[in-house]
């Protein structure tokens, strides 16, 4: 079939987002943010308890709220990550996905205010908080790329289109 046929013949281009779930990428993001949960929870429940312990007061008090702000950035990736999943595993629908209902509502969160106070921190933690921090910014992009609105709208011509039918425009004049 020529391109020319497929374009008059309706057909519709392929979406690579309802592809992304479910391809090797993804495998990959998933496991890398499930990976970096439990690590996350074992640290925190296990060496960070005597990290923790061993900080001046002022540490400890950021200690504290960046491990809270990392739980929670850790477990709205992994809402995310499990939701993709439910869609690309055909036990939702990307419209179910994106209702108010099921929305997992994703924040970009830079590092602590103070750059010597988070310094301050124990290495594992800045390295957990740090890694999470660029697993979001990952995420948020993916999130926006399934769920923000096409720009251009159904029936509109996209760039693409344009100028494949200006080539079928310059290869039919020439027959």
């Amino acid at each position: 079939m020529r391109v020319d046929e497929t374009l008059e013949s309706g057909s519709q281009p392929i979406s690579f987002i309802d592809r992304l779930t479910s391809s090797e990428g993804f495998l990959l993001l998933f496991r890398e943010g499930m990976t970096l949960v439990e690590d996350a929870a074992a640290y925190l429940d296990g060496e960070g308890r005597d990290d923790a312990k061993a900080l001046p007061r002022i540490v400890s008090l950021a200690y504290a709220a960046e491990s809270m702000r990392l739980t929670t950035r850790l477990m709205q990736i992994a809402s995310w990550l499990l939701l993709q999943r439910a869609v690309s595993q055909g036990e939702m629908t990307r419209s179910q996905a994106a209702s108010e209902r099921h929305r997992v509502k994703l924040s970009q969160q830079d590092l602590a205010s103070d750059p010597d106070v988070f310094g301050a921190l124990p290495e594992k933690l800045r390295q957990l908080t740090v890694h999470s921090i660029r697993l979001q910014a990952r995420v948020i992009h993916l999130d926006e790329l399934i769920y923000s609105p096409a720009p251009h709208a159904p029936g509109s011509t996209s760039p693409v289109g344009l100028q494949i039918a200006r080539l079928r425009d310059a290869f039919s004049s020439r027959i």
